[in-house]
């Protein structure tokens, strides 16, 4: 199996979409100063900018297509010169392209710079957060809508706290499995389809359901099954981290399985590499008990670093050394 697959990446978001979204994901709230088409301006990368340089008069290396900052700095800085200096100074910003400018701790602008702005049709806005919480939140937020993602087929399931992705062909059972633990109270994230991002450069995996199968089970020979009307809201889990991928194998007797656990396998999912349990099944195999200890363990194995399979083997071998030093003193 292979799950490494090549990652996507939006190249673009439009401000419209950004000023809709922002404020209902994020505590921040933006509220708009002048009225321009918000879909003509995109937003092409995660990082914000301040422009300072750009505002004294250097604009060699300013980065106008990322979305601007004004502050406290900023906006006095305007304030304090001369209305013909201020307006000529402003001018110099408004030439470029950018997606939209951003004033925080309530700062205002003058109506001419603002009329400016609308000309130049770049959106303004307006938040009462400071400085540093705009850049933080909306970084976030961009950091978010530019990460990594792919989808996959599987079913990914919150198993006591540990996200559990199950993976195999179709066909193996996949979905009755996870609709098996959702009846004994696990939470379902995903069925079918996957869709996992990496944000940045963290190493970190988030899976989040399709937003269009949502809570939606196909079961064959059952059908379709709403998880969340069925089970209530307690069974439907919005994202979890991608920590185990237990992959269902069709059992083949020619092949030998892994039987201590003493040797782990990892498989890489965009660029990170996740613990791997293969799972083979066959008739009357109780898989869901299986996963069920598939997270048992990788919580003993996180917080109290205990391998069942080491410390069974340590206790062999103290026995076999106890019983090696009783047959030389007897000799």
């Amino acid at each position: 199996m292979n799950l490494d697959q090549k990652g996507l990446k939006k190249r673009s978001i439009t401000v419209a979409y950004f000023f809709n979204t922002i404020g209902q994901k994020h505590d921040i709230k933006l509220r708009r100063l002048n009225s321009v088409d918000e879909q003509k301006r995109r937003i092409f990368e995660r990082d914000l900018h301040r422009p300072g340089l750009a505002l004294a008069g250097f604009t060699n290396l300013f980065t106008y297509k990322r979305v601007q900052i004004l502050g406290n700095t900023e906006t006095r800085f305007l304030n304090h010169l001369e209305e013909g200096e201020r307006r000529r100074v402003f001018q110099n910003l408004v030439r470029f392209k950018m997606p939209c400018i951003i004033l925080t701790s309530n700062n205002k602008l003058p109506a001419d710079l603002l009329d400016m702005a609308t000309k130049a049709d770049i959106p303004v806005y307006i938040t009462r957060c400071s400085s540093t919480k705009t850049i933080y939140i909306v970084t976030g937020f961009l950091d978010d809508q530019f990460s990594l993602y792919q989808q996959y087929h599987g079913s990914m399931v919150d198993v006591y706290g540990v996200g559990v992705l199950l993976a195999g062909k179709s066909g193996l059972g996949k979905s009755e499995i996870a609709l098996d633990l959702v009846e004994r109270g696990h939470g379902l994230v995903a069925d079918d389809v996957v869709v996992i991002h990496r944000k940045g450069e963290s190493m970190i995996l988030n899976a989040k359901r399709n937003n269009i199968i949502d809570h939606f089970m196909e079961i064959r020979g059952l059908g379709v099954v709403d998880v969340r009307a069925n089970f209530g809201i307690r069974a439907i889990r919005d994202v979890k981290e991608v920590q185990v991928v237990v992959e269902l194998l069709e059992w083949n007797k020619e092949i030998s399985y892994e039987r201590l656990g003493l040797d782990p396998k990892f498989i890489k999912i965009l660029g990170v590499d996740v613990p791997l349990i293969e799972l083979p099944i066959f008739p009357g195999k109780n898989i869901t008990v299986i996963v069920e200890v598939v997270a048992l363990n990788f919580l003993l194995k996180r917080y109290s670093n205990y391998i069942a399979a080491e410390a069974l083997t340590e206790r062999i071998n103290k026995v076999i050394k106890n019983e090696k030093t009783e047959d030389d003193s007897l000799d």
